[in-house]
């Protein structure tokens, strides 16, 4: 099956696009969990925050800002959430990458990002850091 968004990206779906840059597009979700529940993409086809190059990145959060701007000055939210499900098991759904942002408002029952999982590690933050740090090296 052809990716819903790179159909959207091409204009062969609709969507309601709120903003978009030459590498980055987004629209509000048609399933929304708030008012204004916006996807951001990149308009080149990846499933994963890894695939993204440094200007791919830098445009695409560029986006989520002023998606951002452009929510708080039209609906006034208290906040936002900003999420990325990168992988099956992280809930992605549609494999190509998107940037949740979701306005937030007082008393709307939602969490924060610290609700998704409760997965603690069993070894020490230090002893993952040194994992990390020497990896990071060695590449």
């Amino acid at each position: 099956m052809e990716c819903v968004f790179c159909k959207i990206v091409r204009g062969e779906l609709p969507s309601a696009k709120i903003y978009e840059t030459e590498m980055s597009v987004a629209f509000l979700d048609i399933n929304p969990i708030s008012p204004g529940h916006t996807l951001v993409i990149p308009k080149t086809h990846v499933s994963s925050m890894i695939e993204l190059d440094e200007n791919m990145t830098a445009d695409l959060f560029n986006a989520v800002r002023m998606v951002m701007r452009l929510l708080n000055e039209a609906l006034h939210p208290d906040g936002f959430n900003i999420g990325i499900n990168d992988g099956k098991e992280a809930g992605q759904e549609i494999m190509h990458l998107h940037v949740n942002v979701i306005p937030r408002f007082k008393g709307d029952g939602g969490k924060s990002i610290h609700a998704i999982v409760n997965n603690p590690p069993s070894e020490s933050v230090e002893d993952i850091a040194r994992k990390i740090v020497r990896r990071d090296q060695e590449a």
